[in-house]
This record gives C-alpha cells, structure tokens and sequence, in this order.
C-alpha cells in the first residue's frame, strides 16, 4: 500500500488526479516484475481493460518513473523498458542478444572492484550500471 500511496502523493504534486486506470496501470506494472516497455504493459492490461489505450499506459509508466516508482531502462533493443525500483538493492544485467531475454544478477566481487578502481583514481562514485551483453545459455553460442 505504500507504494501506491507514493504515487498519489506524486501525482498531487504534479497537479494530477489519481484515476482508475492509473490505479490499474500501476498494479499490473507493480505485480510484473521483470522489464517492460510499454507496449508489453499494455498487451497485458488490454485483455482485461480493453478501454486502456496504449498512450495512457505509456505516460503513466513515465509518472511511475518520475515518482520514483520505476526506472527507465534501454538495453540496446531501441525500446525503453521499465524495472521497478526498490531502493534497497543494487544489480546488474546480463542481455541476451539474440532473444531478448534480460537476467539480473548480484556480485559483491564486482561491486568491491568497481569501488577500488574508483579509489585508486580518486573517484566517488555516485551511481552505475553495469550490463552485459552477449547470448544465454538458451541461445548458445553463436
């Protein structure tokens, strides 16, 4: 509940109403997981709220991303695709360049890494992202 109460107050900030198909939007985007673009949102919600149309998932996936909710994402597939945020845990992404599929990973090693590379260079680092690109186990080899 609290994240959709965060939204709310978002949008009151902005001048907005909380509506129904926002309520909608944000749930089905919140029950998701995963990396979504717009228009696989808004093939999911359109089976069960056919009168959502495709522009208002895709301006209220940018409020969800503005709220702090969400966060916008390219990886390389000329889409923006959207994760949630949690605000707790930081990771990373392995994409897969033949099918698409994107896998989230943890690496204290690589994150200590990047944080001795920093030092070493006098850097702080205030955020990154690492992804990497190649094929899945899945895929194969090329």
């Amino acid at each position: 509940m609290e994240r959709k109460q965060q939204f709310r107050d978002y949008l009151l900030t902005q001048g907005l109403k909380s509506t129904r198909q926002r309520e909608i939007i944000l749930d089905a985007f919140l029950q998701s997981g995963g990396h979504l673009s717009t228009e696989e949102l808004y093939l999911q919600i359109r089976q069960q709220h056919p009168g959502i149309g495709y522009a208002t998932v895709h301006r209220t996936l940018k409020l969800l991303a503005g709220s702090g909710l969400a966060e916008s994402r390219h990886f390389g597939d000329r889409q923006t695709r959207y994760e949630q945020c949690s605000g707790e845990d930081h990771h990373d992404h392995l994409i897969c360049t033949a099918c698409g599929a994107i896998l989230e990973f943890e690496d204290g090693d690589i994150e200590r890494l990047q944080q001795r590379v920093a030092r070493q260079h006098g850097f702080h680092i205030l955020s990154h992202r690492l992804e990497l690109y190649g094929r899945c186990a899945k895929c194969g080899p090329e």
